[in-house]
């Protein structure tokens, strides 16, 4: 991968004022940062620029402020947690265009570290209006793009000043896209995808490229009521997309041309009431009754699942298999969850998750840290698997 995109490796940073893009885009509770995951992914990079005598000026989005710059909204107290976590004092500036920054950089030494304010206080980022790219750009000589969680779109500081500027990928960019390369790119076969979670609609067309790439396709959470439905089977009061039948007949149709294996539960966890520690039954998908609902996928599935990752070289995995935040429905992606990690770690599998409740179930299961790569990106990473280009990536191409 790293050939096709422009990397660190080949950016002459020294005393040169480097416009890093990341993702501070964490929750932050009574002034704190309550999650630091995003801090930490890019924290290799802004050490390395720094230690090669750059001048590192972070530039990030923060929330959805609606009309203009509010406290609530503010940088400000991110810029304290990422010093806390980078071990070294960090600057802020109020703004991120005009005089305010301008003067903070010119004081800056090399090696030096400052947060610029929220770039979305500007109408124009999201826009990628033409002169807050310039009022952007005139502040570095260098652009580096960290945040691949924010590449799917073509806003002023994630794809405008990359035109601008000498343009580069940061390390957690490089990581992503090495392993995306590696999971839908350029993969070791056979490839198989788990694909879960509650909506058929908002998975479509990343079903529609799957089948076109992967060699086994398996399906879990409630989208696999939809295509049980689809096939004619009963699915009680089980969460479906009923209006989505012909869709999903038509995914399984495309998947045969393609000579993809669709692999759907053949029995599942039902229950009368959706509620922690229901009395729950385990019944074949043939025989779900009016009164219940499919809460998970049932055992003898689960083994089919682990049966077809045995001989599977490369996975990706969007989405849980059950609601999986309510025990006994967590049961499957937690097994599931265990056998991906157990044959990474053994060397059989290269397994490459993301989506933001496919995170929560890895962490849940203890194995986030087990897997090739997890990625933290959600709409990217859906788009990216949908085969879509992604403005903040391509603008970072080795030309």
């Amino acid at each position: 991968m790293t050939q096709a995109f422009r990397t660190l490796d080949s950016a002459d940073v020294k005393g040169k004022r480097v416009l890093l893009r990341v993702d501070l885009n964490v929750p932050v509770k009574d002034g704190k940062v309550s999650d630091a995951t995003r801090i930490e992914r890019v924290l290799p990079t802004i050490r390395e620029i720094s230690d090669k005598g750059g001048k590192v000026i972070l530039l990030a989005h923060f929330g959805r402020p609606k009309a203009g710059p509010d406290e609530a909204n503010s940088l400000r107290p991110v810029a304290a947690a990422v010093a806390e976590h980078l071990g070294r004092p960090v600057g802020f500036a109020a703004d991120c265009i005009g005089d305010v920054p301008a003067k903070a950089i010119a004081a800056m030494k090399d090696g030096d570290v400052i947060l610029l304010e929220n770039t979305r206080f500007y109408k124009q980022e999201e826009k990628n209006e033409p002169g807050f790219v310039e009022a952007l750009a005139k502040l570095g000589d260098i652009f580096v793009n960290d945040a691949f969680s924010a590449a799917h779109r073509a806003h002023a500081s994630t794809e405008g000043v990359a035109h601008k500027l000498p343009a580069y990928c940061g390390r957690a960019m490089q990581q992503e896209l090495d392993a995306l390369t590696l999971a839908l790119g350029s993969p070791v076969r056979p490839v198989a995808a788990i694909v879960g979670g509650a909506k058929v609609s908002t998975k479509l067309e990343l079903l529609g490229n799957l089948v076109k790439k992967v060699d086994t396709l398996i399906i879990g959470g409630g989208m696999a009521n939809t295509f049980l439905f689809a096939q004619g089977k009963p699915i009680g009061k089980s969460l479906a997309e009923r209006d989505l039948a012909d869709a999903a007949r038509s995914i399984l149709e495309a998947a045969k041309a393609a000579g993809c294996r669709i692999l759907l539960p053949v029995d599942v966890v039902a229950a009368k009431e959706f509620k922690a520690h229901a009395d729950v039954r385990i019944v074949d998908v043939d025989h779900i009754a009016e009164d219940e609902m499919a809460l998970d996928i049932g055992p003898k599935s689960v083994i089919a699942v682990e049966e077809a990752l045995a001989t599977t070289k490369t996975l990706v995995w969007n989405g849980p298999f059950g609601a999986f935040e309510i025990p006994p429905f967590d049961a499957a992606t937690m097994q599931i969850a265990k056998t991906v990690a157990f044959l990474v770690k053994d060397g059989k599998l290269k397994a490459v998750g993301g989506g933001g409740d496919t995170v929560s179930a890895l962490n849940a299961a203890g194995v986030v840290d087990d897997l090739t790569y997890v990625s933290t990106a959600g709409g990217a990473f859906l788009e990216w698997m949908e085969g879509k280009a992604l403005p903040g990536v391509e603008a970072l191409r080795a030309k």
